[in-house]
């Protein structure tokens, strides 16, 4: 995998094992981006009046059939928070309403649910789902062990941030449906990180980033809506594409008020297909594959290190791909403990208190190698004596 090093612009003197927080771009995506930012620079007017809703229908039209969805039900957001606020504001909650979600969920997307279930006089219902998890079946019967008659919304994280563990999104959302229970997904960690088919994912809206692990840009990420739901969903920021003026843009009525919403920077948007592109060219399912095991590899030799159990199945399914968590002994001071990684061994991964227990977030990308992730596990094994 070192042969991809070489496409990163990372700083060579640190070993870089935190992709999951905000990601990195390759050196070919990143020169379209700049490229798509000198075009708007040299004719704005002809740019912004001519070029880019054109360049905007193509980017999405790719991302669309990365995703296995229809280009039509899709628009460009600039993060997953971005899209869980669209969400959160554009669903009407009713005074008494529960919006049920887990204890693994994203703090921000915590604080935009909680914030208006408080307006509308709902709950925001944190169940609790302990580790270590067995296997899907036990997640989802935790899952729904808060699911009440006031259970209006699920909201979920495909993949979670602080454990990194992939929930069973899709039985959970057929099972949401058929008891007649909206289905939010939170896909901040999957495009790039697992293959994803929104048209048979059952669910009613779903959110995800570019910029993590499919390598786009900063500012890169998308908003999918079931068309049934789209009439609902009303725009955070209403501008030129919403209402009367929706036919100037020629898109649906979904697409047009939620993408057009005054001047901004969108090369982050119309950089997506380069990103696709690169990782096409790379064989990303092989690299996928082999990172995987390089952190299933990793996650052993800490849990024999530490003599702290696994978090997640020890038979069947995983339930995480290049992005795991490794329990540590307790520790006087966390994050001290990440701060000398850092400064004595130049290693960048987050260390956290999720639930009480404290944990090394580990990602693996395809710039990693099998001496980045010995180099952390002999770290760990010296500070933990």
């Amino acid at each position: 995998m070192n042969r991809l090093r070489s496409y990163f612009q990372l700083d060579p003197a640190v070993i870089f094992l935190n992709h999951g927080s905000f990601g990195a771009t390759p050196e070919p995506v990143f020169a379209a981006c700049l490229e798509w930012q000198r075009r708007m620079e040299r004719q704005p007017v002809h740019f912004f009046m001519h070029q880019l809703r054109p360049a905007l229908h193509t980017a999405r039209e790719s991302l669309a059939r990365y995703l296995g969805a229809r280009a039509e039900d899709l628009v460009f957001v600039h993060n997953a928070t971005f899209g869980v606020n669209v969400a959160a504001h554009a669903l009407a909650l009713q005074p008494g309403d529960e919006v049920l979600t887990t204890t693994h969920e994203y703090g921000a997307c915590n604080n935009a649910w909680g914030i208006a279930c408080s307006r509308q006089g709902a709950r925001y219902v944190r169940q609790p789902i302990p580790l270590p998890v067995t296997d899907e079946e036990q997640l989802i019967e935790e899952l729904w062990a808060g699911v009440t008659r006031h259970t209006r919304v699920i909201f979920l994280s495909h993949i979670t941030s602080p454990t990194a563990l992939i929930l069973p999104v899709q039985a959970i959302c057929q099972r949401a449906r058929e008891a007649g229970i909206l289905t939010v997904i939170d896909g901040a960690h999957a495009p790039g990180q697992i293959e994803l088919d929104l048209h048979t994912l059952g669910a009613d809206l779903y959110t995800g980033n570019l910029h993590k692990w499919l390598c786009a840009p900063k500012g890169a990420g998308f908003l999918w809506a079931r068309p049934e739901m789209q009439p609902y969903i009303q725009p955070l920021v209403v501008g030129w594409g919403y209402g009367p003026e929706q036919s100037l843009f020629e898109e649906n009525a979904f697409v047009s008020a939620h993408q057009w919403l005054g001047t901004d920077d969108v090369s982050a948007y119309l950089s997506v297909p380069a990103a696709i592109e690169f990782q096409a060219a790379q064989d990303w399912p092989t690299v996928r594959a082999q990172c995987h095991a390089l952190l299933a590899e990793t996650l052993a030799a800490l849990a024999e290190i530490t003599g702290q159990a696994s978090p997640y199945p020890t038979t069947g399914a995983p339930l995480y791909r290049q992005m795991g968590i490794a329990p540590v002994p307790p520790q006087p001071d966390i994050a001290h403990f990440k701060q000398r990684l850092y400064d004595e061994y130049r290693i960048e991964v987050p260390c956290l208190t999720w639930q009480g227990q404290q944990l090394i977030r580990i990602s693996v990308q395809g710039y990693n190698c099998e001496e980045d992730l010995a180099a952390l596990t002999q770290a760990v094994q010296t500070l933990l004596r």
